[in-house]
Parts: C-alpha cells; sequence; structure tokens
C-alpha cells in the first residue's frame, strides 16, 4: 500500500496498517523534521489515541491547555474556560516522533521524494516520481491543503475563482515570550486572526491566517504587515513587541482554501486537510486528521481482508467522514465569517460574557469525542 503525504494522517495511517502486518510505502516531500504552518494545538480528543500510536505525550511535558483568550480588533478581550481543552505540540517534534514510530512499524518512509501523479487503471495504482514508479495495491492521499496533484488532477476547489474562502495566507513563528501556559489565545485583526499557544519546551506558537490583500497591501512585507495591520490589535501588538522570534521563522503558506472537498479521488482515499480543511481558529485540525487515519484504517482493512469490494470502501469512508467532519467544517466556515466582521466579534464577545455557556456551545460544535 501507498500513501502520499507525512503529516498526522499519513504517518497515523501508515503505523495502523503496518503494524496489522501489511507492506507500507510512504513518500514525504520534505525531511524530517521540519516546520509546518500549523496553530501547533490538539484537543484531548486525541490524546488516548497518540499515546496508543506510541506518542508518549507526559514525557514529552507537553502543555494541558484549559482557557481560551478572545479579543475583538479595539481590545475587547473575552476569557473562557475550554469545555474539552487541548494541549499544545509543535508539528516539528510530533511529526518526527510518528516518522521514528512508523519506521519502526516498518513502514518504508521515502522521504525527500515528490509525488508527480497517481494512477488508477482499475485493478491496482501506479505512483509517479520524479525517480521512478511505484506499483501498489491501494493508494491513500494524505498531502496536506493544497499540493501538485490537487492541480494536475484538477480539483473543483483549485480552479475555483479567488474569493474569501480560498485565498488565505498563513504565517507561522515560535517566540519566547510571557504568557499562561495553561491559555490559549485568538485575536482578531482587520479580515484575520491570530492564535498563540505554549508548545514543548519553553518555546509559544504564534500563528496568524489573513487575506492575500492584507499582505498585498503591505507591499508583500509580512513585517509590514503585522505592524500596521495586525498591530491595530492592542494584544497583539503588545505580542509582537514583546516576544523574541526564533531564528528559523517565520514559516508561511499561501492560496489556503476552505472550500468543499471530495474525501476519494482517483478512487483514493484522502485524508487531513487533503479531504478539507477546518478554519483554524477551531483549532481543530489535527484532530480530525488523526481521526480520519483511524477511520481509513479500519475501512482498508476490511478491504485487503476481502470483506468489502473497493466501491463500497470508498462510500462507506465517505459516509464516515462525513458524520464525523462535516458538520464542524460548516460551523468553523460560519465562525470565521463572524470572526472577520468587527461589529459580530465584538457583539460575540459582549454576549459570551453575559451568556458564558454562548462560546462553550461554539467550541463544542467544532470538537468531537474521544475516538
Amino acid at each position: 500500500m501507498a500513501i502520499t503525504g507525512g503529516g498526522l494522517a499519513g504517518l497515523s495511517l501508515g503505523i495502523q496498517l503496518a503494524r496489522a502486518n501489511y507492506s507500507i510505502i510512504l513518500f514525504e516531500k520534505e525531511n524530517y523534521p521540519f516546520h509546518r504552518v500549523c496553530g501547533e494545538y490538539i484537543s484531548l480528543e486525541s490524546w488516548d489515541f497518540l499515546n496508543y500510536l506510541g506518542v508518549d505525550l507526559a514525557a514529552f511535558h507537553v502543555p494541558v491547555i484549559r482557557k481560551l483568550q478572545v479579543s475583538s480588533i479595539t481590545g475587547k478581550l473575552l476569557r473562557q474556560d475550554l469545555p474539552l481543552g487541548g494541549f499544545g505540540i509543535s508539528r516539528y517534534l510530533l511529526d518526527f516522533t510518528l516518522a521514528e514510530l512508523a519506521r519502526q512499524a516498518g513502514v518504508n518512509l521515502m522521504e525527500n521524494t515528490r509525488v508527480n501523479d497517481i494512477v488508477y487503471n482499475g485493478k491496482d495504482y501506479t505512483i509517479i516520481t520524479p525517480q521512478q514508479e511505484y506499483a501498489a495495491a491501494i493508494a491513500c492521499g494524505s498531502f496536506g491543503k493544497r499540493s501538485n496533484l490537487d492541480i494536475r488532477w484538477k480539483r473543483p476547489f483549485s480552479l475555483a475563482p479567488k474569493n474569501k474562502l480560498n485565498n488565505y495566507v498563513g504565517v507561522k513563528y515560535h517566540v519566547h515570550t510571557d504568557f499562561p501556559a495553561d491559555t490559549i489565545a485568538l485575536h482578531t485583526f482587520k479580515q484575520g486572526y491570530c492564535g498563540l499557544v505554549k508548545v514543548e519546551g519553553d518555546k509559544y506558537n504564534l500563528c496568524y491566517l489573513t487575506t492575500a490583500a492584507n499582505l498585498q497591501a503591505s507591499g508583500n512585507n509580512i513585517e509590514a504587515m503585522e505592524k500596521n495591520i495586525l498591530g491595530q490589535n492592542p494584544h497583539l501588538q503588545r505580542i509582537f513587541n514583546e516576544s523574541q522570534k526564533t531564528a528559523t521563522m517565520p514559516v508561511t503558506i499561501s492560496q489556503i482554501s476552505f472550500d468543499k472537498k471530495s474525501q476519494v479521488e482517483q478512487h483514493m482515499l484522502l485524508l487531513g486537510d487533503a479531504a478539507g480543511m477546518i478554519t483554524p481558529l477551531c483549532g481543530n485540525g489535527m484532530s480530525m486528521a488523526l481521526h480520519a487515519s483511524k477511520l481509513a484504517a479500519k475501512q482498508i482493512e476490511l478491504l485487503l481482508t476481502g470483506r468489502i469490494g473497493h466501491d463500497e470502501m470508498e462510500k462507506e469512508y465517505t459516509r464516515l467522514w462525513q458524520k464525523h467532519f462535516a458538520g464542524r467544517l460548516r460551523m468553523g466556515r460560519n465562525i470565521q465569517r463572524m470572526s472577520l466582521n468587527p461589529a459580530v466579534m465584538n457583539l460575540l464577545i459582549r454576549g459570551g460574557k453575559i451568556f458564558p455557556g454562548l462560546m462553550r456551545q461554539l467550541i463544542r460544535k467544532t470538537h468531537g469525542e474521544t475516538f
């Protein structure tokens, strides 16, 4: 079996199937460890599953997050307890740890290998890389938010005209700062929002999402945008002025799309952001990727043991994915629209102070149960 993309979903899927004694090859275009643009906050619904995979979260001393701060552009601040909570961990550490576990499980991990195409002939798959071609009885895609395969296959979201759902820019830093370790902050600004959360060690993840128009209006200069646009929020102004950025940052990504995506393409099951991306302010994309790997592993094993056919596998995986995640994505898009409207955001913060249960309800609708 072949997996394209070595993020959380791809690595987790590979570990599960390799431990079930299947031969797995996984293609990753980068070399581990490396940084990704990510909020690096994981809902506690994923804690048990990561421990099951072999990630010793307690040994990493990851900070457990129990509180939330949300601010409007003008600096109005809402403090809220998180109904489920989560923890902070960098993708640099987590992906590297999962990659090592995958190797230990027997996954043939092909780093620095870009997949140019995957062709299904009705029976099996040919995976085409610049170096050579590979044959596989089954293939899955977990190749992230936007890849060369999306363009090659002309997936509808990759061809859509630029609009409010598909033309975002993400920027991430690791910083040293003074902020409560048990709290995640979400600060809004004109056409964007920025999260701050502690990860392992003494580092904090500072990650924001904004429109390409904001960057263009700043002369395509990230520092100018941070000063003139993000800095309009006094909380963000203080964070950027008082935080010390690490030398390897920032990491950026463009053309992020929240348009609807299919969960099956070229008769391949898709996982993680390749199947659908929840808006980052919901803080639950990493849990969705991990959970999807568990759903996919079950359906693939049923196929490989002859208990279901290929069409049934595709339909059942799509049904399960939609059941667990489609509602969260819809709610995430709605919350993002609200967060990008300053007047609505002020009302939401005011309402959250008067009715604390309001924010808890919104958070619950973007999260699931332990899996």
